[in-house]
């Protein structure tokens, strides 16, 4: 049987089992979150045999060069020796400058950093407890405000992280914060290109950031935005979002209700549903999908084969943590 070392320590692990269970498994503590190969919290370094390429697949080239690789992505074949990673450098502290409750279970957070953040309108960052727990939340605001992040927490059901925002992370409190991560984001360049952006519950946040940013760079092509949920208590900065739509001509909103809905305001059905129906063929467009991956995946193939070229469609599937958010 294969072994992995960790620190002097020494795990046995399965032929079908990642690094990531077999350090979970042995009740190891390490940082992860999607266990998907997106949010790359889960990074490790191997310190003799070179990881398998799998594992590094959507790491940078020096990071692979390093030996750096995803744990919940790699199924060694040998023996290996690993490290975390040394973080210093890669993480900058922010302080929490605003919490405002949306809705029922969306929370507005609100960091601020001493210099300059860059990042593009609709990536992601891993925030990280003072403990140790991190998870992956996209940026809702536009570089415009360089020097602040917000982020759109959704409270789930036993979400570690989620609830401790809601409940108990104050104003004024540190988190550690990563570089910006995620492709998903506005590019500027072709402003008259048409491009449909679809949402489900917090995957509002990133897609308004590529909305503002999209419109602040003069972009001038059509922008219709379609956000869906289960019952209208899932939808939020609705009014916001229908006065930026009634002042900026070029830019269109649609709520979407899937479930039950006596609210005229409201579009029966489901936001890909109605996204995709509203329009002939989607060669030309440029497609944003965010949240559920269900919903993500789905909508991809469906939007290519409605004429979306897949070097236009961008998307950002919102994988919840083995352990909650």
């Amino acid at each position: 049987m294969a072994t992995l070392t960790l620190n002097g320590n020494k795990y046995p692990y399965q032929s079908n089992e990642t690094v990531l269970d077999t350090l979970l498994n042995a009740n190891v503590e390490i940082p992860h979150a999607c266990r998907e190969g997106v949010c790359q919290s889960c990074l490790m370094r191997s310190l003799d045999n070179s990881p398998p390429s799998l594992a590094q697949n959507g790491l940078k080239d020096t990071l692979q060069h390093k030996k750096y690789f995803l744990a919940c992505r790699c199924y060694p074949k040998q023996d290996m020796t690993v490290a975390l990673p040394d973080h210093e450098g890669n993480e900058i502290i922010a302080e929490v400058s605003g919490k405002e409750l949306l809705s029922a279970d969306i929370m507005r957070l609100v960091l601020s950093f001493e210099e300059e953040f860059s990042f593009y309108a609709g990536q992601f960052v891993n925030l990280k407890r003072p403990d140790g727990l991190t998870r992956s939340y996209s940026i809702a605001n536009t570089p415009a405000q360089s020097n602040t992040l917000e982020f759109h927490i959704k409270r789930l059901p036993n979400g570690r992280f989620s609830s401790w925002v809601h409940e108990e992370l104050a104003v004024g409190e540190k988190l550690s914060v990563s570089e910006a991560k995620g492709t998903c984001h506005y590019l500027p360049g072709k402003y008259d290109q048409p491009l449909l952006l679809v949402g489900t519950g917090s995957g509002l946040a990133p897609l308004i950031g590529i909305v503002n940013d999209a419109l602040n760079k003069g972009h001038s092509g059509p922008i219709r935005l379609y956000h869906g949920s289960r019952d209208p208590e899932g939808l939020y900065l609705i009014d916001e979002m229908q006065a930026l739509a009634e002042n900026v001509e070029n830019f269109d909103y649609t709520p979407c209700v899937s479930g039950e809905n006596d609210r005229e305001k409201f579009t029966k059905g489901r936001a890909h549903d109605i996204a995709l129906s509203s329009t002939d063929s989607l060669t030309g467009w440029r497609v944003y999908l965010c949240g559920h991956p269900e919903m993500v995946n789905q909508t991809k193939m469906m939007a290519y084969l409605k004429g979306a070229s897949l070097s236009d469609i961008y998307a950002d599937a919102f994988y919840l943590s083995s352990s909650g958010k």
